[in-house]
């Protein structure tokens, strides 16, 4: 895979299986760090108790992979750009291009949304880049998790 400096952002991911799922994935795709925002669960609650969910899904690579929790993504997306990263939201868009064209720069963020609701456009609306994962079945989307995976594979690897 190509050598980047990646992260991950997962902004008010509701279920701590799809964390402990995008941990174990971003551990295989080389991601340097993880910043979870809103309501995200963190793999340590705030008395520093290991989330079983989380633990049980990504097998040891929340413990190998540094994370952050922050309370707002706008000032962060601020400095990761400050700071030369691509922002990249993977999201179904009127304005997204095809995964499979997107060329990661060697800095590079990945933005996941919410189970339910995707990337807010106001957060869309901040990044570089909204790849979109195409669809050829009956559903609309795929697991969070599941397309981050996808996402990452494709993207990483040329």
């Amino acid at each position: 895979m190509k050598k980047n400096t990646t992260v991950l952002i997962l902004p008010d991911i509701r279920s701590a299986v799809n964390v402990g799922s995008m941990f174990r994935t971003a551990d295989a795709c080389g991601v340097s760090f993880i910043y979870l925002a809103g309501i995200t669960p963190a793999p340590l609650d705030q008395f520093k108790r290991p989330n079983s969910d989380i633990a049980k899904s990504a097998l040891g690579a929340e413990k190998t992979i540094p994370w952050k929790a922050v309370k707002n993504l706008r000032p962060l997306i601020t400095k990761l750009k400050k700071d030369g990263y691509q922002i990249i939201a993977i999201e179904q868009s009127e304005h997204s291009v095809d995964y499979k064209k997107v060329r990661p720069a060697d800095k590079v963020a990945f933005i996941v949304g919410n189970e339910v609701e995707g990337v807010p456009q106001k957060i869309q609306n901040l990044c570089d880049v909204i790849a979109e994962i195409p669809m050829r079945g009956e559903k609309e989307s795929l697991n969070v998790s599941v397309a981050l995976g996808v996402a990452l594979s494709r993207m990483l690897s040329i």
